[in-house]
């Protein structure tokens, strides 16, 4: 059995991450300001990049404000695991896949599909839109003199 996580490099998870978040170059996220300062790497997971905004005084790193933020799993693992939402297959099915505890997977795959849904933009319709059968009062469709009884306080059959 291969394990996938010693195929992917950790070096390699954070570029594409730096990439993806700032594709214009480093940004604060607190404040959004551009001028930036390296501080070095973080002691625990070599290739997470530190830094300091000129702004506002704040140090990050680069999943700071990320739901992968704050969490002992390495990048590579919850970038595996988010590979395998994609095809699909269940918490326990990731679990075994990346040698881990059920729960923990779960917790994981619910972190990720917040931020999935936190991230898409609310739609916003324009033109015309249409709405087929709309039920002011359910039940009584067709029954006009039923909604004028039940909306005058006549009650009517429940």
């Amino acid at each position: 059995m291969i394990n996938l996580q010693n195929l992917l490099d950790d070096a390699k998870c954070y570029e594409t991450v730096r990439q993806l978040r700032w594709p214009d170059g480093v940004c604060c996220p607190h404040c959004g300001a551009t001028a930036i300062t390296k501080q070095g790497r973080d002691t625990t997971q070599r290739a997470r990049q530190k830094y300091r905004c000129e702004g506002c005084q704040r140090h990050f790193d680069d999943l700071t404000g990320t739901v992968l933020a704050g969490h002992h799993q390495p990048l590579r693992v919850w970038i595996l695991c988010l590979y395998f939402m994609g095809l699909n297959l269940s918490n326990v099915q990731i679990a075994q896949e990346l040698g881990l505890n059920p729960d923990d997977v779960q917790r994981m795959t619910e972190q990720l599909r917040e931020g999935m849904v936190a991230c898409q933009p609310e739609p916003i319709l324009v033109g015309e839109v249409e709405c087929d059968e709309v039920y002011i009062v359910a039940g009584h469709k067709g029954h006009p003199e039923a909604v004028k009884k039940k909306a005058a306080g006549g009650g009517g059959d429940a």
